[in-house]
């Protein structure tokens, strides 16, 4: 991946990013979803002060139970 990127589509193409992301048993149309809905809940929350995203700890709390059963 190289800093130049600046987009959702090309991110989503890069050919580290797929490779991870193929690892993982994501496809890049999940994280497209993932966003989405981020995006409309955010919306949703703009008058509130409720994160949309998750503290750090939590997240990694999700993935490491998600990798346990892989």
């Amino acid at each position: 991946m190289n800093d130049s990127i600046s987009t959702l589509d090309e991110l989503l193409n890069d050919p580290m990013v797929l490779l991870v992301m193929e690892r993982d048993r994501v496809r890049p149309e999940q994280v497209r979803l993932l966003l989405e809905r981020a995006r409309g809940r955010a919306a949703d929350d703009a008058s509130t002060d409720v994160p949309v995203v998750p503290p750090a700890h939590m997240v990694v709390r999700s993935c490491f139970q998600q990798w346990l059963r892989n």
